[in-house]
C-alpha cells in the first residue's frame, strides 16, 4: 500500500509544477505581467530556491522530484514576469 501512495504522490509531483506552464503561456501571450505582484513573485521563488538543497537532497523521491521540477517551472515564471514587466509609464505634461 506504501507503494500506491508513493506512486500517486509522485505523479502529483510531476503535475503540480506543471501549473506553472499555462501561467507563463499567458504572459507570452500577452506580453504582459503588469497583473501579477513581482514581489509575490521574486518572494515565493527565494523561498523554493532556499528549500531546494533540503528537497535536492532528501531520500524521498516524491520530495526531491517535486523540489527540481518546482524549481525550474517557477524560475521560469519569475524569469518570464521580469521579462514582460513594463515600467511605469512616463507622465506627460
Amino acid at each position: 500500500m506504501h507503494e500506491f501512495f508513493t506512486q500517486i504522490g509522485l505523479v502529483a509531483a510531476v503535475i503540480l509544477p506543471l501549473w506553472n506552464i499555462p501561467l507563463i503561456l499567458k504572459i507570452i501571450k500577452r506580453r504582459s505581467s503588469q497583473d501579477l505582484s513581482l514581489s509575490w513573485a521574486i518572494g515565493v521563488w527565494v523561498c523554493i530556491v532556499l528549500m531546494a538543497p533540503a528537497g535536492f537532497t532528501s531520500q524521498d523521491i516524491v520530495w526531491r522530484t517535486f523540489n527540481i521540477i518546482n524549481t525550474i517551472l517557477f524560475t521560469a515564471v519569475v524569469a518570464v514576469i521580469i521579462r514582460y514587466r513594463k515600467g511605469t509609464p512616463e507622465i506627460k505634461s
